[in-house]
């Protein structure tokens, strides 16, 4: 009895954490908003598609190693501390992709 009790707090936390799992908009809000919704030290803002193409056509991977290593003012990893590759590529689309 104690190994099914056991089991099924196991799944209920897996559903739990995985009903909370944040989008790439909640990420942003808490990572990336700070510079990148004023453009603070020349980040390249919200949705400003004409001020993220430079930055594009260096490539996806070398826009990945500036945002972990850090880039100008953006310190090593942005302000997201538990992105992972793929969290920062998502990011990055965003930020770069035209408002709806």
């Amino acid at each position: 009895m104690k190994k099914l009790s056991l089991l099924a707090m196991v799944l209920l936390c897996a559903i739990g954490g995985a009903a909370q799992a944040e989008t790439v908009e909640e990420k942003y809000q808490r990572s990336c908003h700070v510079c990148h919704a004023t453009g603070v030290a020349n980040a390249p803002k919200l949705h400003d598609v004409a001020a993220w193409k430079p930055h594009l056509e260096k490539g996806m991977d070398a826009l990945l190693k500036s945002v972990k290593n850090g880039f100008n003012a953006m310190p090593p990893g942005g302000l997201c501390t538990d992105c992972s590759d793929d969290d920062y590529k998502a990011l990055i689309e965003y930020m770069a992709s035209p408002a709806e």
